[in-house]
């Protein structure tokens, strides 16, 4: 296992219409451990941002698409710490890879990072 630390970012994350932002996707056969996720609000006024968990792997978290954060409140030159000092796990196998995805209500309104150790 080489347990890797890893970090992602997205600027300008997506307008919750549907459509989010994906963060990260599990690797596969491969466990991840999700340590950390932050959004700075880049716009002039105040905007909410989504968190969602898509676990597609069938594995021990079945196949549900969760909320982490729904609608959190990130007020102008403010930033969220969505995801700090719990770990979740993410899967890869056979049947999905699980995902990480993000969503504002304003476009071009927010950045995310997030900060992982892969491949545990």
């Amino acid at each position: 296992m080489a347990n890797d630390f890893k970090s992602f970012s997205k600027s300008n994350i997506a307008i919750d219409s549907g459509t989010y932002s994906t963060m990260y996707t599990a690797l596969l056969s491969k466990e991840t451990i999700l340590l950390e996720i932050d959004i700075a609000n880049t716009a002039a006024s105040d905007v909410t941002v989504d968190i969602k968990l898509n676990k597609n792997s069938g594995g021990t978290g079945g196949t549900d698409d969760v909320f982490l954060i729904k609608a959190a409140p990130v007020p102008v030159g403010g930033a969220l710490k969505a995801i700090s000092g719990q770990k979740i796990v993410m899967e890869g196998t056979a049947t999905g890879l699980d995902t990480i995805t993000v969503a504002c209500s304003a476009a071009s309104s927010a950045d995310c990072i997030v900060s992982l150790l892969e491949d545990v």
